[in-house]
């Protein structure tokens, strides 16, 4: 279940409370380090999402989790308001808005990149230049995804377009063109 309003309006209040104390570098910070964390720790993800566990209990428990990450005072407070609000179920959609929000004041597009094999670091910086030219002096957030089902080539996202440019794709646009069977006609 998303609430994407309600994640917005978390979002704008902890941006602006950040703002107010000129602490938006250390909110972003915090809140990237406990989003990845979620990301990649399935038991955390459920600890917010569990209706079970009442909400003072979730706070002792996330306590040590945020001094290990190194939050700032004002994500852990604003943490715990959110635990104490009910709102946790939606801390995960909350911290994304947040981070979104910081990309957007601060001029930074996200670029997933989706190649059939891992780049040479060479490469990946020719690859980061050519893409940064491209959005008009804006900074880039690159994500990089090794796909070997694309067989060679790569998918290009951003400001919600994409470039397919795969292997893959090519050759399913060759089947589809084959079951058509569109240069039949053609042959007399």
């Amino acid at each position: 279940m998303r609430n994407p309003r309600l994640a917005t309006r978390y979002a704008k209040s902890i941006m602006d409370l950040a703002q107010e104390r000129g602490q938006v570098k250390e909110v972003h910070e915090s809140i990237d380090s406990l989003a990845k964390a979620i990301g990649e720790n399935r038991e955390l993800a459920l600890l917010f999402k569990s209706p079970i566990i009442k909400s003072d209990a979730k706070s002792k428990m996330v306590a040590p989790i945020m001094d290990k990450l190194g939050s700032d005072e004002l994500t852990r407070g604003f943490v715990n308001l959110v635990i104490a609000k009910k709102r946790d179920f939606f801390l995960a959609e909350i911290l994304v808005a947040f981070q979104d929000l910081y990309k957007e004041q601060n001029n930074i597009a996200t670029v997933n990149l989706t190649v059939a094999h891992d780049l040479a670091p060479e490469l990946r910086t020719k690859l980061e230049q050519a893409i940064k030219s491209q959005l008009e002096g804006k900074e880039i957030d690159l994500h990089i995804d090794v796909k070997e089902s694309l067989i060679g080539g790569f998918v290009l996202e951003s400001n919600n377009k994409m470039f397919d440019a795969s292997i893959a794709r090519d050759l399913k646009d060759i089947k589809s063109q084959f079951m058509k069977n569109i240069y039949v006609p053609n042959i007399k």
